[in-house]
């Protein structure tokens, strides 16, 4: 039985950011970091039939043909992530009522959309990223053990070539799901290497007041190669989600869309417009 400052539940029984129950939730779900996106994407739903928000954590579930669906808002960053998977894990395999973990595991979809900025010029604005693999500069999944989804000849060969400070942790990489990968995959989408940060502005390399640990970073980034893998973008929640997902069971895919070019220094001329694309998608491919 799990102790009561563990399993945090609200006074209704529901978990405690979330403030969910069993009930409220699909197979399905969605991840989006910002909460106004929720209604970009249930805004195609035949009807709804459930909605919460608590913080940034805003959920909706319902039906898109026929299918039913759940879409959340994380918010930003791995901590965020830290607490949405955990949450939606106990609303699936923890007794909520005994406190207990369920003895078979259930396995949840989770696509994330989001957007990102490419780091290589052959990838274009206006085109579609699926992380094949994600890379956590964030250190957050240190805290769990990891060791037997992390690929570790990966995590040395960037370790070696971008002289990582060890003092900041070292970085992991975490494969995303082969089931939903094939699920998603098409000619117009690239398969990419996300790179996660547990901050926007120092640990992604930008500069205001404060002078950053590795000023050449991003370009040492830009430049690395593993076995033909190369960074493709990077943002702040995929390798978490990978991570969390692989630990517990869970088939996870993070599809991302490109609103910049770092390479060639340019910017969409319609960011919403390919947003809206992705979510039309990312929709479709979830009813086949």
């Amino acid at each position: 039985m799990l102790n009561a400052s563990e399993l945090i539940l609200n006074p209704d029984g529901s978990v405690y950011h979330l403030n969910l129950l069993p009930e409220h939730i699909a197979q399905d779900i969605i991840f989006v970091g910002d909460q106004d996106r929720v209604e970009k994407i249930t805004q195609h739903f035949e009807r709804i039939e459930f909605t919460i928000q608590k913080r940034e954590f805003k959920t909706q579930t319902g039906y898109y043909k026929g299918k039913r669906l759940t879409v959340i808002s994380t918010g930003i960053g791995p901590d965020n992530i830290d607490i949405v998977m955990n949450e939606l894990d106990a609303l699936v395999n923890i007794d909520l009522s005994s406190r207990t973990v369920k003895k078979n595991v259930t396995a949840l979809n989770i696509v994330r959309i989001g957007t990102s900025g490419s780091l290589q010029a052959d990838i274009p604005v206006n085109s579609f990223v699926m992380s094949h693999y994600a890379l956590g500069l964030d250190n957050m999944l240190r805290s769990y053990l990891i060791d037997d989804f992390s690929e570790k000849a990966i995590e040395s060969a960037f370790i070696l070539h971008t002289d990582w400070d060890l003092r900041k942790g070292r970085p992991y990489v975490i494969k995303g799901s082969t089931l939903l990968e094939k699920r998603f995959e098409s000619p117009t989408i690239h398969k990419g290497f996300t790179g996660t940060t547990g901050g926007f502005y120092g640990p992604q390399g930008r500069v205001l007041r404060l002078a950053i640990q590795d000023l050449n970073l991003n370009s040492k980034m830009d430049s690395f190669e593993f076995n033909g893998i190369k960074m493709t973008n990077l943002e702040m929640e995929t390798s978490a989600i990978y991570g969390l997902g692989k630990l517990l069971g869970h088939e996870c895919l993070s599809l991302n869309a490109i609103i910049a070019n770092r390479a060639t220094g340019t910017f969409s001329e319609d960011p919403y417009q390919t947003v809206d694309a992705l979510i039309a998608y990312t929709l479709n491919k979830l009813t086949l």
